[in-house]
């Protein structure tokens, strides 16, 4: 990773310092090449007193299966710090660390893993009541804005739309297409691939393919599966495991009062608009693009998630839509109150809330959010913007 990332200060970062030697484990989720070992590095950079591990390396893999409290002792040495990257690789990972947090409560043990699938299953259990869980999202817009200003940053929009947010692509000025196609093809799949039952590549690239065509409309898992050659249960089995490796997320329809409103339809997002971008082989700047509507709205949406999720104020997202094709981009509900956004790239296009999403719903609040309203949507505090 280009080391100019390192420049660019995290949201997360002083969670986790915070947390440092409170007695329980520290474990950072997030895809690939979103910078968690980076991160670390630079959390802890100036201390002596760090053991660093990997997951991928197979003699660490062999130290550690089967390894007793005096052992593990011996092998941590002076080290107050034990960090575990990709923590996944390694057989009862979470029986490992309970070991550390148990027996020795003057070690902290920090783990990263890239496949919440396959780590979350390992450490949950064991680590009940003795852990603090973390997801690292691509960088955010407003971490940018903190890194060099919201001018700069909101006249970057148009760039972010097509390259996204990921830390080594934010950094290479220049060669960003090239990056970004070489995490989409060598990175992006490799832990699913890794699960048994996933072996075809060719197959799961179809289908993210698909996905990537239909961000911003409503997917049918029977039509995605006609399209790869595959049925609808495998085709909701892959999307969750997509889901769980931090490459993409799934909206529901929000559904309260009406008859003809959609219960079951979901819409499928990515978390970043680069990878997107890199799955269909398009970075085409967005004024000579038919698909900039779509682009915006999922950079709005995933942005406001990531945000909402590192200032702990979460909401529950929806869309909303009728058997009628009335519709509403994007719906929070918190609290009991209900905020609704539609998203146009064009300014000049300002639109109402449909009448019957306006009868069913009059106390919700309605914002068509533009380029120019971005910085409140996704800096403003969530209490007070608009509604939430």
């Amino acid at each position: 990773m280009n080391d100019n990332a390192k420049m660019i200060d995290r949201t997360v970062g002083g969670e986790i310092l915070r947390r440092m030697h409170g007695g329980k484990a520290i474990i950072l989720f997030g895809a690939r090449q979103v910078g968690k070992t980076t991160l670390l590095r630079e959390l802890l950079g100036g201390r002596s007193d760090v053991l660093w591990l990997s997951g991928d390396d197979p003699d660490v893999r062999a130290i550690l299966a089967g390894i007793n409290s005096t052992l593990m002792r011996h092998y941590l040495g002076e080290a107050k710090v034990v960090v575990i990257d990709e923590a996944q690789r390694i057989a009862d990972i979470g029986l490992r660390m309970k070991l550390i947090t148990d027996n020795m409560p003057d070690i902290q043990v920090i783990a990263t893993g890239s496949s919440a699938f396959e780590i979350a299953g390992q450490v949950g259990e064991p680590l009940t009541g003795r852990k603090w869980e973390y997801k690292l999202y691509p960088l955010t817009f407003a971490e940018m804005v903190g890194h060099h200003g919201l001018i700069d940053e909101q006249r970057l929009l148009p760039h972010r739309l097509v390259y996204g947010y990921y830390p080594d692509v934010v950094t290479s000025v220049g060669d960003e297409g090239e990056v970004l196609t070489t995490l989409a093809t060598s990175y992006l799949y490799k832990d699913i691939l890794a699960v048994d039952k996933v072996k075809k590549s060719d197959t799961l690239t179809r289908l993210v393919q698909a996905i990537a065509y239909q961000v911003g409309s409503e997917v049918s898992y029977n039509e995605l599966g006609q399209i790869c050659g595959l049925d609808p249960k495998t085709v909701e089995r892959y999307i969750t495991m997509l889901e769980q490796s931090y490459i993409v997320f799934r909206l529901s329809s929000y559904s309260r009062n009406l008859r003809n409103e959609l219960r079951r339809s979901r819409k499928i997002f990515f978390w970043d608009n680069g990878v997107r971008n890199a799955v269909i082989g398009n970075f085409a700047p967005v004024v000579s693009r038919a698909d900039v509507g779509q682009l915006f709205e999922n950079f709005a949406i995933a942005e406001r998630i990531k945000q909402q999720h590192y200032a702990r104020t979460f909401s529950r997202p929806w869309f909303w839509r009728t058997t009628a094709k009335q519709e509403v981009d994007y719906i929070e509900e918190r609290d009991g109150r209900i905020a609704a956004y539609e998203f146009k790239w064009n300014p000049r296009r300002r639109t109402t809330p449909p009448a019957s999403f306006r009868n069913a719903y009059p106390e919700a609040t309605f914002t068509t959010i533009t380029p120019e309203s971005i910085p409140s949507f996704l800096l403003d505090n969530f209490d007070t913007n608009t509604g939430i």
